[in-house]
């Protein structure tokens, strides 16, 4: 690899070191309890199942991530309260639950009640958005172990048992419909950034193919899929449902195994990924497993229900592939395949 190319290892962010410290976590996590409201163990999910019975309830967590640095930088706080609920409410619906409460974490320095007040504003759009309560929450002060602010939260969902979506009834020959992003969203931006400073591109800048700022560009709010989603999946079955969140296009390998979900028609990336691109040198295969490339959300459905669910999103993504005998994930026109999560 030429030095000039950058990786999201090279940014600082080794998904396969992350994988391994996760694994040396999870091997130590063996208790189960006992009694009423035990955990339902489905491999790869994105969210926490617990079984009450009738109902699953579903807990999801998750945080900002290094976008609180391009927040910092433009002394705009306004947007990342959407970003922290939507990258758990997103996770949530994956299993067709329907998020209803949601707890923040907010970890700073010192107490800034100008910082805090934007990030309410966006917590309660976003609350909004996701017909979720916003039930409690923390703000801890940490001048020893925070330099600046960190923000996650937590998001409760419920659904009827036989309802579930597991993504285990998955066919050969069974759709992909793609949601688009609406942007870089919350994911790889250790990359973005270091890759745009690599080239001199400063969040105020505006290259050739974009209409503002890079800084305003990566602070767009992710996409909140909730409603649309929970509207596709009470009208017509779906097989599966995929976050294309850390990981990017590698999320899909989460689903059944057996199958290869091959994206033959993939949504067009969003401006701000060529740039992106271009300022890093970074490779396809580099950039599919770092970001969503303009699909926010996958649904997995058998054929008979597509024509109901394209009715239902109304030009809010594509039909993007379908699932096909073989094994991981991949978009072969770009040569770009991935067998492992």
């Amino acid at each position: 690899m030429k030095d000039s190319e950058w990786t999201y290892a090279k940014a600082g962010v080794d998904i396969d070191r992350k994988s391994r410290a996760i694994s040396a976590l999870v091997g130590h996590l063996t208790y189960r309890r006992q009694g009423r409201g035990r955990m339902i163990d489905l491999p790869g999910q994105f969210t926490g199942l617990i079984d009450m019975g009738d109902h699953i309830l579903t807990l999801a967590t998750d945080g900002v991530g290094t976008k609180l640095l391009v927040a910092e930088a433009l002394n705009k706080w306004d947007t990342v309260g959407i970003d922290c609920m939507a990258m758990n409410v997103n996770d949530t619906i994956c299993v067709g639950a329907e998020p209803i409460a949601f707890v923040d974490y907010i970890a700073i320095d010192e107490p800034d009640e100008s910082i805090t007040d934007q990030i309410g504003i966006g917590l309660n759009r976003a609350a909004e958005m996701a017909n979720v309560d916003l039930v409690g929450g923390e703000v801890a002060v940490l001048p020893e172990m925070v330099k600046g602010v960190d923000l996650s939260g937590t998001a409760l969902g419920m659904l009827r048992k036989e309802e579930m979506v597991t993504g285990l009834e998955i066919q050969e020959g069974d759709a992909i419909f793609g949601l688009r992003s609406s942007g870089v969203h919350s994911n790889g931006m250790t990359l973005a950034r270091k890759a745009l400073a690599s080239a001199d591109i400063g969040l105020e800048d505006t290259p050739d193919g974009l209409d503002r700022s890079v800084g305003l560009e990566l602070l767009t709010p992710t996409e909140i899929y909730v409603r649309d989603v929970l509207e596709v999946v009470r009208s017509v079955k779906v097989s599966g449902m995929v976050d294309v969140t850390g990981g990017g296009l590698k999320n899909f390998v989460r689903l059944r195994k057996g199958l290869r979900y091959e994206i033959t028609d993939p949504l067009e990336p969003q401006p701000i990924f060529k740039v992106i691109q271009e300022a890093g040198k970074v490779s396809d295969l580099e950039m599919y497993k770092t970001f969503n490339m303009g699909m926010g959300f996958g649904i997995v459905l058998p054929p008979e229900g597509v024509e109901q669910a394209l009715s239902i999103l109304k030009g809010k993504g594509q039909l993007v592939g379908r699932a096909v005998k073989g094994s991981g994930c991949g978009i072969p026109s770009l040569g770009v395949h991935y067998d492992t999560y």
